[in-house]
């Protein structure tokens, strides 16, 4: 899995990043952010990729504790410019092989307040996995996880073992191969909506500059949001679902039959597991038309999808060993197959529960702290090509469960405004109150 996410990086020519941000009603400790931001150099995020001088081999992570100190901003902004500040921290230079890996940010806010940024390559962790480095690094737990130093093998060294590695693992090569062949029979139309769909390759993206894609973060009281979820037959993660439902009916992700396709990262990560990315991607359609008053159907088709999923984690994970194998051309065209590109899928992402440590970079509580993800680098071509994209992430924390939305819809006025309103009338729909900052 982290060899495809590198692979489709460097296919696509961007990436998506994860952006976890606390902001405090007071002056942060910068001491303690300090040590926090030491510590993150030895956890999951203390690491690059190093490719192999073989261009059919694997990669390999290697040891990297990230940069020198954080970075202050000199001057003061008002909450207000908050989304504009965390766009220009994913602008910054960031790249899991080159460094850095990540960078965090702090940003004083003229109400006396301070916003914290961590920004970092999807590459390197997913979002179970950036919550456990988090709450290490905030408790002070490091890790020393046995990655060499970069460049510590001749480049003739390193030939000869990639390529006895490659060579021991043809084995699995060969099941991969059956298994791919396999998935392509059975998911034909997938297969064909995800090569139509494909981005451009970077150097055919027209020079286009980056598109800023509209990203909002919704607050919601924890207590309001659990009696809602009980009042109409669901849980928190069932109305997650529903209110991603209905923000994809409210901006036009509704498919031929009526239907709404969400797809859901599920995260199979263990207590050691060292992997960037742990997840595969079940996907489940469902009728939007009552989601705001009854979670019962949503209810058993998730049910289901999770009966599903040994078969599902199976699909995903049978043709990964070829991907050192493959072309970019190729990873690129299979960029949609893992949300369901022939059904306009809306991303659904659930992290939980936080531990408490994830909300205390300095030491403290801060008043709020969520997550999301954003593509800095994505043009409005491949935006288009793809159909637009909607995708919601939450976690729940400090009294509050948050709702990150990132939205772009092609033919369509797409401003920070719009999705706020949006957003907002999404959340009447369920009779609940929201908070946005920023």
């Amino acid at each position: 899995m982290d060899q495809a996410s590198f692979l489709g990086l460097r296919a696509l020519g961007y990436g998506a990043l994860v952006q976890f941000v606390w902001v405090y009603n007071r002056p942060v400790n910068l001491d303690g952010l300090r040590r926090f931001h030491r510590n993150l150099g030895y956890g999951l995020l203390g690491r690059l990729v190093e490719p192999s001088p073989l261009p059919f081999a694997r990669d390999r992570w290697v040891v990297s504790r990230g940069p020198d100190d954080i970075e202050i901003a000199p001057t003061p902004r008002s909450r207000a410019n908050l989304n504009a500040w965390l766009h220009e921290r994913a602008c910054l230079p960031l790249d899991p092989q080159y460094g850095p890996g990540w960078h965090l940010g702090v940003l004083p806010l003229d109400d006396g307040g301070t916003a914290v940024c961590l920004t970092t390559s999807h590459t390197l962790v997913d979002g179970l996995g950036i919550l456990q480095a988090l709450a290490d690094a905030a408790g002070g737990r490091t890790r020393y996880l046995g990655y060499p130093y970069p460049r510590s093998r001749s480049r003739r060294r390193a030939m000869m073992r990639d390529a006895r590695q490659t060579i021991a693992s043809a084995p699995e090569l060969a099941k991969a191969a059956a298994a791919t062949a396999r998935i392509a029979r059975r998911r034909l139309g997938d297969v064909t909506a995800s090569m139509r769909s494909a981005p451009p390759a970077p150097r055919r993206a027209g020079g286009q500059p980056p598109v800023v894609v509209p990203s909002v973060t919704a607050y919601v009281d924890l207590a309001e949001w659990d009696a809602r979820a009980k009042s109409i037959g669901g849980n928190s993660f069932t109305l997650l679902a529903g209110f991603a439902g209905r923000l994809g009916v409210r901006m036009g992700r509704v498919c031929d039959d009526g239907t709404v396709t969400l797809s859901f990262p599920i995260s199979d990560r263990t207590e050691a597991d060292t992997r960037g990315n742990a997840v595969v991607f079940p996907t489940v359609s469902v009728d939007p038309a009552h989601l705001s008053s009854d979670l019962g159907e949503a209810r058993l088709k998730f049910k289901q999808a999770f009966a599903d999923l040994a078969e599902i984690t199976e699909d995903l994970l049978g043709p990964l060993p070829l991907t050192s194998l493959a072309p970019k051309w190729v990873a690129r065209r299979a960029a949609g197959m893992g949300l369901g590109a022939a059904a306009l899928p809306i991303g659904c992402s659930n992290v939980g529960d936080m531990p408490p440590e994830v909300i205390r970079p300095d030491g403290s509580d801060a008043d709020y702290a969520s997550g999301r993800l954003i593509e800095p680098g994505i043009s409005r071509r491949a935006l288009e090509r793809m159909g637009g994209q909607l995708f919601v992430v939450s976690g729940r924390g400090a009294g509050k469960i948050w709702i990150a939305v990132n939205a772009y819809l092609p033919g369509r006025p797409n401003s920070q405004d719009a999705l706020r309103e949006d957003v907002l009338r999404t959340f009447g729909e369920f009779g609940l109150t929201a908070e946005i900052l920023g």
